[in-house]
């Protein structure tokens, strides 16, 4: 008997309650006054923007809705530019292909560069070939390889698809979108935010200079990491080794 009192429990439904019955209102109300032309966040607002509210809901509604048809996927990363020479390309499109063959979804940002090379590998050996690409001032198309795609205002609900879309994660060389994702990936599992899942550097050139940063001053000189959270991941130099990674380490 608890003589009428709220117990934290119940202070706790009733908090979600009404931060439910909430939500709904203002995604009501935001789905009713969005604006045809969007105005960008540029600095923190000063009221509740329900429309803002309803297009991130929406896009995480229909982000989860894409990735949620496939069951077995990889998703691939790197550089949207065609400055990194011949060989990169190629490795990503032999990786894509023959991951697409055992029954992978391909997944990318769905644009060109390393994304293309992906795609094109998954949609020529038949397989499933995502893309999932954001709205930018410089507007970035889509390449002409993609079975399914779809655009997203926010970068970070597009990062949350990415991030829980695949079985495996494959980073190419690439620029700070590239390195942003890698580093968030690895803090997720480090944190076991989300299951280990094999995360693959491809490419000793690029990768080795960060990874001896890493090594020698972010874990030995500061101790900001542990020595077990540099075996999160795996440098290989070769499309042939990172499939080979895949296949024996993929767990469902």
């Amino acid at each position: 008997m608890n003589d009428g009192l709220m117990t934290p429990s119940n202070t706790s439904q009733q908090s979600h309650h009404q931060n439910a019955e909430r939500l709904a209102k203002v995604v009501h109300e935001g789905g009713r006054t969005m604006p045809e032309d969007r105005p960008l966040l540029v600095c923190k607002p000063r009221k509740i923007e329900s429309w803002r509210i309803f297009k991130i809901m929406s896009e995480f509604i229909e982000g989860f809705d894409i990735i949620r048809r496939y069951s077995l996927a990889v998703s691939i990363f790197g550089s949207a530019r065609s400055t990194l020479g011949d060989e990169s390309y190629k490795q990503a499109e032999e990786l894509a292909k023959k991951l697409s063959k055992k029954g992978f979804a391909i997944v990318t940002g769905g644009s060109s560069g390393i994304m293309q090379a992906a795609n094109k590998g998954a949609f020529e050996a038949g397989g499933a070939s995502v893309g999932l690409n954001v709205n930018l001032p410089d507007a970035q198309t889509y390449n002409p390889y993609l079975t399914e795609r779809f655009v997203f205002d926010h970068f970070f609900v597009r990062k949350v698809m990415l991030t829980y879309a695949s079985e495996a994660y494959i980073y190419f060389p690439g620029g700070f979108g590239t390195l942003d994702e890698f580093t968030e990936i690895v803090t997720l599992v480090q944190t076991k935010k989300i299951r280990r899942v094999p995360i693959i550097l491809v490419g000793r050139d690029y990768w080795e200079p960060l990874l001896e940063f890493i090594e020698k001053t972010v874990y030995e000189k500061h101790k900001a990491i542990d020595k077990g959270d540099m075996e999160l991941y795996k440098l290989v130099d070769t499309a042939d080794e990172a499939y080979e990674y895949i296949i024996d380490n993929v767990s469902c």
